[in-house]
Parts: C-alpha cells; sequence; structure tokens
C-alpha cells in the first residue's frame, strides 16, 4: 500500500502537466543557477574586495598577489559556470550561451578593480557617518550595509553585462541575510551608505546620487503605475524616486513615486513623501512641511 502511494505520488510530481503554469515559455532547459554556487561566488567575492577582512587564511604582502589571484580564478570559473546556465535558460535554445558567458565573464574580472574603488568609497561613508565605529574593519566585518551593496553593486555590474536571472538572485540572497532589499537594477552613485539598514527597499528604477545616507526602514518605493490595454502593469517605466547629492533619508520615511529629492535635503523619520523636495530644503514630521536650511 505504501509503495502504491509512493509511486502514484512521484508519478503525479514528475508530470509535466502540473509544472506548466511555472514556466513563462516553452522550454528545453530545466535547471536554474545554483543558490549554493551563488553563495560561494559571493563569499570569493568579499574576500577579493576585502582580502585582509574575510577569510579563513591570514593574507601577508607577499602573498596578497597569490591570495587574489586564486579567488579571482576560482570566481571567475564558477560565474562563468552559472552565467552559461543563466543564458541557457532564458533564451532555451542558445548555442552561443557558453562563449557569452566567457565574454561577459572577462569583462566582469576587468572591473573588479573599479568595483573595489567605489565599495571602498562606501566603506569610508558608512565609517564617518557613524560616531560608533572604531575603525574601518569594523564596518568591513560588522555592518550589513557593506555586505549588501557588495552583493548589489556585483549584480548590478552583471545586469549591465546582459546577465539573466543572477543579479535578482544575487540581490535577494543579501536581503535574506541582512534584511536590505536592493534591485540590481538601480542606480546607485558612490559614497552610499545605509545606517543599521534593516527593512530598507530600493526599488528597480530608483537613481541615487553621491553622498547619500538612508537610516533603517526608509522605503524608495512605486505608487500604482499605468496598465496595458489587457490590464496587466507596464514594465519597466521609471516609476521609484530620484535622490540627487548629499541626501539624507531617516527611519522609516516612504518615499514614492518618480519625484526628485534635491540635493542636500532631509526627510524626517516616519514621513510619507510622494511630491518633490526642492535642493537644501527638509520635511519635518512636526510640521509636515518643507522648511529650507538655507
Amino acid at each position: 500500500m505504501r509503495h502504491k502511494v509512493l509511486t502514484e505520488s512521484v508519478e503525479s510530481l514528475a508530470g509535466l502537466d502540473s509544472l506548466q503554469t511555472l514556466f513563462d515559455r516553452d522550454t528545453q532547459v530545466f535547471r536554474m543557477p545554483s543558490e549554493r554556487v551563488l553563495a560561494e561566488i559571493v563569499d570569493l567575492m568579499r574576500d577579493v574586495m576585502f582580502p585582509y577582512h574575510y577569510g579563513e587564511t591570514p593574507v601577508y604582502g607577499d602573498t596578497l598577489k597569490y591570495y587574489i589571484g586564486v579567488r579571482v580564478d576560482r570566481l571567475a570559473r564558477l560565474l562563468n559556470e552559472q552565467v552559461t546556465i543563466a543564458l541557457q535558460y532564458e533564451c532555451n535554445k542558445c548555442p552561443n550561451a557558453h562563449q557569452q558567458a566567457g565574454e561577459v565573464t572577462q569583462q566582469f574580472v576587468a572591473r573588479l578593480p573599479e568595483l573595489r574603488r567605489v565599495l571602498t568609497t562606501d566603506v569610508v561613508a558608512a565609517y564617518e557617518g557613524d560616531p560608533a565605529a572604531k575603525n574601518h574593519g569594523e564596518i568591513i566585518s560588522c555592518y550589513p550595509v557593506i555586505k549588501a551593496l557588495t552583493n548589489y553593486r556585483m549584480a548590478h555590474e552583471l545586469l549591465l553585462l546582459g546577465v539573466p536571472l543572477i543579479p535578482r538572485m544575487l540581490t535577494e540572497m543579501a536581503h535574506s541575510e541582512t534584511g536590505i532589499d536592493i534591485h540590481p537594477g538601480a542606480q546607485i552613485g558612490e559614497s552610499f551608505t545605509i545606517d543599521h539598514g534593516t527593512g530598507v527597499v530600493i526599488g528597480e528604477t530608483c537613481v541615487i546620487g553621491r553622498h547619500v545616507k538612508l537610516y533603517q526602514g526608509v522605503t524608495l518605493g512605486a505608487r500604482s503605475f499605468p496598465l496595458d490595454e489587457n490590464g496587466n502593469p507596464i514594465k519597466g517605466i521609471p516609476r521609484h524616486p530620484i535622490l540627487e547629492d548629499d541626501v539624507i533619508i531617516y527611519s522609516n520615511a516612504t518615499i514614492l513615486g518618480r519625484i526628485t529629492i534635491g540635493r542636500g535635503a532631509q526627510v524626517g523619520g516616519n514621513i510619507w513623501v510622494t511630491h518633490d523636495v526642492p535642493a537644501g530644503c527638509r520635511v519635518v514630521q512636526s510640521k509636515a512641511k518643507q522648511e529650507t536650511t538655507k
């Protein structure tokens, strides 16, 4: 009896009819990038970006080149494999997936020095913005924003290189780890930081300038957006806020729609903002209106 139930259940679960709803298109590829392998890629990425702060092997000046070389080589091999899988899944029959993945991987590796430079500005911004921080090492090792930004900046570069699936997987992995939800499509300038971080949401079409600081619980989201003739949401249109340079958004503020928070503006905590805020102004909760700081 048990054998019969097991057999019938397996046969039902293996029937493709029950899976059709889960596929967006006809596909011959029933494989997606591995979250386990991507987790190793993230570990390697963090180790390469901050070799004295991650990993289990002591790093010395005379072995640093070898240390980084081994990890970049491993990262490139794993990334090439996962990008190939993602491309094959996305385009179904994609005969040039492996070659395309190789080109993408080379371009990504070439961008690693610039990614290190930008992430360094994020570390400095977090350190300078938090009087409780004792040193840069504490920021790198303990602060969730650096982990989230490492994943995001890696994912954003891969998205720009045309890689499907993987960028979103990387940022959702960081979301699960840190509570910070950044869409890989968002454009975020250097020297960016998030204090504490839990509950922050940054939408796909956000544009964030340089030296911007957010606090926990901030949402940079979208309002309702237009539907097509079939009643489905129109995808890809700009629908999230623009934050210019030197903006500060305090905890639990909600900024919605394609509005602009001008340079040097401040938005106080627990405020709902759906209109532009001029440069140099602040939105204060107690008065619920804009006040100039000049």
